[in-house]
């Protein structure tokens, strides 16, 4: 056998070979997976979506059917008879003055606890990422052990705390301003450990290029850390707005009849509930429509914050 007749077919042999000792064969399970993974994967997602906003659409058709109509049947029949919708437990709930009360004194704790974490948060997160000052670290650590401690714990010495001030003809305990304050206090051990994170991943080299152009550490803050850490900031306030907006423990014992949010409010209206579904229906789904305009309004911001880090 000549040279160039070895050469080919050791050529013609050597893919045969590297055929045989190619990858390995996948397993019936996995192509199974890998065939229904696409579409029928979306199908499922979707049906389970659904599925689980089927409570919520329920909530909404009862808040538009008469107290009546609840009581002597599904919300489900208002597909066949759809003459039963109507607006007017609405019309009623919103002519309550004490409802319309505890909606603005839902906002006026809600909006303050918010920008008060979201601001003290920020800062003191760059603090702890980008500033040297001593026992820093130490610092914290405190600031992480705190997040371990439940709102439980505080409610009686806090609310005892609150009975003992008195500034004039203020009383602390029972007034929006120690429901605020409550909700700050327990919301910054969270928003400044999210945030001291989130900052830390910042590139160094943009703040000592800002340091030699002569920024200050509020001018370095206020252009370079607050625009890049938007997404993580929208966030947090997305979470400290949701928290807040739907807290009824920390109401319950702090507020008064003059300060108590909706979630009191409603609770305060819980009878049978097949005898004042007209109130609890409508006030429910007023109260949960707020936090839905608000989340899908910073919807962008909260997704690029959620995957932050995650891709590098």
């Amino acid at each position: 056998m000549s040279t160039e007749d070895s050469l080919t077919k050791d050529s013609a042999e050597v893919p045969a070979a590297d055929g045989a000792a190619g990858a390995p064969r996948r397993s019936v399970a996995a192509r199974v997976v890998g065939r229904v993974g696409g579409g029928v994967a979306q199908v499922v997602l979707v049906l389970v979506a659904l599925f689980w906003l089927v409570p919520t659409l329920g909530l909404f058709v009862a808040s538009l059917r008469s107290n009546q109509d609840n009581g002597s049947s599904g919300w489900w029949t208002v597909f066949s008879k759809p003459s039963q919708l109507t607006f007017s437990s609405y019309s009623s709930l919103l002519g309550k003055g004490d409802f319309v009360d505890s909606f603005w004194n839902t906002v006026l704790i809600t909006v303050p606890a918010t920008v008060l974490v979201v601001v003290i948060a920020s800062l003191a997160a760059y603090a702890f990422a980008w500033l040297e000052f001593p026992g820093r670290d130490w610092l914290f650590l405190v600031v992480v052990a705190l997040l371990v401690v439940p709102v439980q714990v505080a409610l009686v010495p806090v609310a005892k705390l609150y009975g003992e001030i008195r500034v004039g003809g203020f009383h602390m305990f029972g007034s929006i301003v120690g429901v605020v304050l409550f909700h700050v206090a327990f919301g910054l051990p969270f928003a400044i450990f999210l945030l001291r994170n989130f900052f830390a991943a910042i590139p160094r080299d943009l703040l000592e290029a800002a340091r030699m152009d002569g920024g200050s550490e509020w001018t370095i803050f206020r252009r370079v850390i607050f625009p890049l850490g938007g997404p993580a900031i929208a966030s947090l306030g997305i979470f400290q707005f949701l928290w807040v907006w739907n807290d009824l423990l920390v109401s319950l014992v702090f507020a008064d009849t003059g300060s108590q949010p909706m979630t009191k409010w409603l609770q305060s209206q819980m009878r049978q509930f097949s005898g004042n579904i007209d109130i609890l229906a409508p006030g429910a789904f007023i109260s949960l429509l707020v936090p839905l305009v608000v989340f899908f309004a910073f919807q962008r911001y909260f997704v690029q914050g959620v995957l932050a880090g995650s891709v590098k």
